[in-house]
């Protein structure tokens, strides 16, 4: 599914090139706030540090 949205997102991209200087300032936007950049990585990170753990305890 990922990779469907990543295609779609890019052939977008190639038929309207006005779009990639939309898409690169709510990149750079984003970046901008550390905050919200640490917490998306949490979110992404979290279900296999849940897996991992469970391996762990006793």
């Amino acid at each position: 599914m990922k990779w469907l949205l990543l295609g779609a997102l890019l052939g977008m991209l190639f038929v309207f090139p006005p779009l990639l200087m939309a898409v690169a300032a709510i990149v750079a936007a984003v970046a901008c706030k550390p905050v919200a950049v640490t917490f998306a990585l949490g979110l992404a990170v979290r279900p296999y540090l849940a897996r991992r753990a469970r391996g762990w305890t006793r």
